[in-house]
């Protein structure tokens, strides 16, 4: 792309690639935080189920205020959360990974390679492991 000599040309370049750079930092930036409260819910998990003796309500707090709910509620409310948040960071994985192809392409470097892999799930790990064990 020649864009010596043309400085509009040039500046709308540079704007284009910074904004597709914005997007994807947006969109790590909010991978992380969804991956920090997912986190989060694991600890409250694990801390509601460490006690199975425990039965009756347990103080919950939401924004500003604690509330006091019953044990399976709160389990249920939390696992709930657990698949909304699911969802929405595998939502945003795959827009960037779609959002940083448009900024290698909009910078003049080739597409990542590898880069749209996907893993395995558990019922393909299975019969891998049928066909190599025999």
């Amino acid at each position: 792309m020649e864009l010596y000599g043309e400085p509009e040309k040039m500046l709308d370049y540079l704007q284009e690639v910074e904004r597709k750079a914005e997007d994807v930092l947006v969109d790590r930036r909010q991978i992380v935080d969804l991956d920090i409260k997912r986190n989060q819910n694991r600890e409250a998990l694990r801390a509601l189920g460490r006690d199975p003796s425990q039965s009756g309500p347990v103080t919950v707090c939401f924004g500003n205020m604690f509330i006091n709910l019953p044990i399976d509620k709160t389990k249920e409310m939390i696992h709930r959360d657990q698949e909304q948040l699911e969802a929405e960071i595998k939502n945003l994985r795959s827009q960037l990974k779609v959002k940083v192809n448009q900024l290698y392409e909009a910078q003049g470097k080739p597409e990542l390679k590898g880069f749209n892999l996907t893993p395995l799930d558990p019922d393909e790990i299975k019969a891998i492991n049928k066909v190599l064990t025999g």
